[in-house]
């Protein structure tokens, strides 16, 4: 528990916004308690003042209207304005005593009202009460400055109190705005990255079950197409499409092997992501569903980023899906174009021989072609895909490259050089 000051001052304000009228009754108490004592003070050698029910009841009054500060602060001030200019009337001596009430209002219109206003009432009732005092205190015209100025003095003290109050509040108040904010950023924040991480994970597993289960299905029809004729080749299918199933068993393994959540390592079995590295065998599956795809590449072959690497060839597995389930063709073609900071990737699949009249079926724009482009995009790339001029079909995506050193241009040619197209 806080015992400075400051933590006085933040139970007191926490009482007082739970029980306001508490507060308010035991403070006009204690200020009616100080007009009465500053009623009965006087002047070195005076006689004491009478205390007569008159200056009784206007100082009552006076503390009484202060239980509207909240509501009517200006009004509250006028009248504490207007008692004491009436009790200076009856010559009584200002103490402090007696103008705590009206120091009180201008305290309390501070902190309602503003700086401006608090100043304005201020100024006001000093200059009236120099002005009642000028008329029916004798002494005031012995020493009219060091009056003035006591008079000045207590009545824009509360001011300065209450614009402290002000500023502390607007503090305390932006501080509060601040952590709110920041915690309603965060919350968005997690939703922004959870839906994220939903679609991610969404694009993953549309690639994998797709393009295995098109292969799948492609390799299934083949193989009961030859299975009376070709034997041989039916068993080749058939074994491809083992292959086929075991590896989109292993990749969902791996995807969904990414959605723990918990601490513990992901086990050892789980491959890394594909990359064009497994270009290859992506063409060598794709040929045993039927779907004879040829790969070229232009200019230097240079390393792509590990992200990159994944659009890259999730791009080039979804379009040739995509060729295998709705295309007509029986052929595709990669084209992989490496240029000074972009790496521009080419999928086209032409239309059969002897259908030259109309284009081969286009795959509509469903979740593949929208994953392909949310790749593409989310890597800082560009993709189109649409119908071909001459008929087929063509996906072409732009993906930046990371900036060549000599070291990877040397290892991206060796690479190249041994593996070949």
């Amino acid at each position: 528990m806080s015992t400075s000051p400051q933590g006085y001052t933040d139970r007191f304000e926490r009482y007082a916004d739970r029980h306001p009228r508490v507060v308010d009754a035991v403070l006009v108490l204690v200020l009616m308690a100080c007009a009465i004592v500053g009623s009965g003070l006087t002047r070195p050698g005076a006689a004491p003042p009478q205390r007569d029910t008159t200056v009784l009841l206007v100082m009552g009054a006076a503390c009484l209207a202060l239980f509207r500060h909240r509501s009517h602060p200006r009004a509250v001030t006028v009248v504490n304005a207007m008692c004491i200019v009436f009790v200076t009337a009856l010559e009584y001596v200002l103490t402090p005593l007696l103008l705590a009430p009206v120091m009180a209002a201008m305290y309390w219109l501070t902190t309602h009202t503003g700086l401006r206003t608090a100043r304005f009432y201020s100024v006001t009732t000093a200059a009236a009460l120099m002005a009642a005092s000028a008329l029916f205190d004798p002494t005031y015209a012995a020493s009219p400055v060091p009056r003035s100025i006591g008079y000045c003095f207590w009545l824009l003290l509360p001011l300065a109190a209450g614009s402290m109050t002000r500023l502390r509040r607007a503090y305390v108040a932006s501080v509060q705005a601040r952590a709110e904010h920041a915690e309603r950023t965060r919350d968005e924040e997690a939703r922004r990255r959870a839906t994220e991480e939903r679609m991610r994970i969404a694009r993953e597993l549309h690639d994998v079950v797709a393009h295995h289960l098109a292969l799948a299905n492609a390799q299934a029809g083949t193989a009961a197409h030859f299975a009376l004729t070709d034997p041989r080749r039916t068993k080749e299918i058939l074994t491809s499409l083992t292959d086929t199933t075991s590896s989109a068993l292993r990749e969902l393994k791996t995807t969904l092997g990414l959605l723990r959540h918990d601490s513990t390592p992901a086990p050892a079995s789980l491959e890394p992501s594909p990359g064009l590295a497994r270009l290859p065998e992506l063409v060598s599956t794709c040929s045993s569903a039927g779907l004879t795809v040829t790969v070229t590449t232009a200019g230097e072959p240079r390393p792509l980023t590990s992200g990159g690497d994944l659009t890259a060839f999730r791009i080039v597995q979804e379009s040739l899906t995509n060729a295998t389930k709705h295309a007509a063709a029986d052929s595709a073609h990669v084209h992989l174009a490496y240029e000074d900071a972009r790496l521009l990737i080419t999928v086209t699949n032409e239309a059969p021989y002897g259908t030259t009249d109309a284009a081969p079926a286009v795959p509509r724009q469903g979740f593949g072609i929208m994953g392909m482009r949310e790749r593409a995009h989310t890597v800082g790339g560009s993709f189109r895909a649409g119908p071909r001029p001459g008929g087929g079909f063509e996906v072409a995506a732009g993906l930046p490259l990371p900036p060549a050193t000599p070291e990877a241009s040397s290892k991206a040619t060796d690479s190249a050089t041994g593996e070949g197209t």
